[in-house]
């Protein structure tokens, strides 16, 4: 493979993340005026945003197969446009059952272009020998930063929600079909080699992934749920418990991914240095300790400066964790990444219920402080990854990067 092909499939991967991100962003930003357009109560839009998820984890877990044998190429040429497509008919639904059904097609194509987005930028990972994971995941919050832009613009412009999400849909939909020229296919050492005792084996057995795969999908689960907690609940915390005005109140969640952009930047080259597993721990530790901050917060100045400062600290987990699964089942990495990416939109599910919960019977803040737990777990957790090197494919050789690891 030519460094140009690999190039452009980096960038082709990136753009793919930046543009999952922007749809992502636009359909967040959008989502409460459902409740104007079909007179929703808060419950029912809640029940909306459910379906997306569970769309997208039914899609990720149920077709891992389909991605194991089709490649993240394949997949992703098919379920960019599909996820664009969806979005045009979330916007067009008539009616409340059809827009369930159509937020729930848009929750399975978005999964499967997530998975696929992810495998595919392991693939180039491993073909460069080097992390690239976090700068792509860099192009995600670009793009999440973007696509609010242009929802909180389409807000302010009179726009509807079906105008907003229906222009968001058809801009994605060419960008789409022509970034998926760019992609590359997996390779592996058993890929290539059919007849090596690890094929062999894996074909006289069709196992589950190696336990270590859950291990890491349930470090990314705590990222996710991390994550998840602070976009659904970040402005509320500021408003109900502090008192913060609407206009401060929204600025918890943009500032929490600027901050994440601006650490997956250097978030590969932090891993260079230090090496996984130190990576992971630090970084369950700081959103530990900067958790704190925005649960102590007094005043929402200093809440806001703790949603930036978790953002800066959490923000390498998921692309990280999504890296190593994509190295510890040998010619099963898609399968591997989907299987992880499946358990981290668990806790991105789960993640806003529970804060809910508990906000009810005590207060957000006490709900909140279930993400410095989770920052507390993931540290412990980085203990147990396993050391593997990272490895680059040259067209049919195999080239071992002695100075570069994955866990340290």
């Amino acid at each position: 493979m030519t460094s140009r092909v690999l190039s452009r499939a980096r960038l082709g991967t990136v753009l793919t993340f930046a543009l999952a991100g922007m749809l992502c962003g636009v359909w967040v930003s959008r989502t409460p005026a459902l409740a104007d357009r079909f007179g929703l109560s808060d419950g029912s839009v809640g029940v909306a945003i459910l379906v997306w998820g569970i769309g997208a984890i039914i899609a990720m877990q149920g077709l891992r197969g389909v991605m194991a044998r089709a490649g993240s190429a394949a997949v992703l040429r098919v379920a960019a446009p599909l996820t664009a497509l969806s979005m045009v008919f979330v916007a067009l639904a008539p009616s409340w059952p059809l827009l369930l059904a159509g937020v729930a097609m848009f929750g399975m194509t978005f999964g499967l272009t997530d998975v696929g987005m992810n495998a595919q930028g392991s693939a180039v990972e491993r073909s460069y020998g080097r992390p690239v994971m976090n700068a792509m995941h860099a192009g995600w919050c670009a793009g999440a930063i973007s696509g609010g832009l242009l929802g909180a613009f389409s807000a302010s412009a009179g726009m509807s929600f079906g105008q907003t999400l229906c222009g968001g849909g058809l801009l994605a939909l060419p960008a789409a079909l022509a970034i998926g020229r760019t992609y590359i296919p997996e390779h592996t050492s058993e890929e290539e080699n059919e007849d090596s005792p690890t094929a062999t084996a894996r074909r006289s057995r069709r196992v589950r992934m190696p336990l270590v795969v859950y291990l890491v999908g349930a470090l990314a689960f705590a990222a996710f749920m991390m994550e998840g907690s602070i976009a659904d609940w970040s402005g509320l915390y500021l408003s109900r418990e502090l008192g913060a005005g609407e206009a401060v109140g929204a600025l918890g969640y943009p500032l929490f991914e600027a901050a994440m952009l601006t650490g997956r930047l250097v978030g590969d080259r932090l891993r260079g240095r230090l090496g996984t597993r130190r990576l992971l721990t630090y970084a369950g530790l700081g959103t530990a300790a900067t958790v704190m901050v925005v649960v102590l917060a007094p005043v929402p100045k200093v809440a806001l400066l703790g949603f930036f400062l978790a953002g800066l600290a959490i923000c390498t987990v998921t692309p990280t964790t999504i890296s190593v699964a994509g190295t510890v089942a040998p010619g099963r990495s898609a399968g591997a990444v989907a299987q992880v990416g499946a358990m981290g939109y668990g806790g991105l599910v789960l993640g806003p219920v529970v804060i809910g919960f508990l906000s009810d019977v005590s207060s957000l803040r006490v709900g909140l402080g279930v993400a410095a737990v989770l920052g507390l777990l993931i540290a412990a957790g980085a203990r147990y990854v396993p050391m593997r090197r990272l490895v680059a494919f040259r067209g049919e050789r195999e080239v071992e990067r002695d100075t570069v690891t994955l866990a340290a």
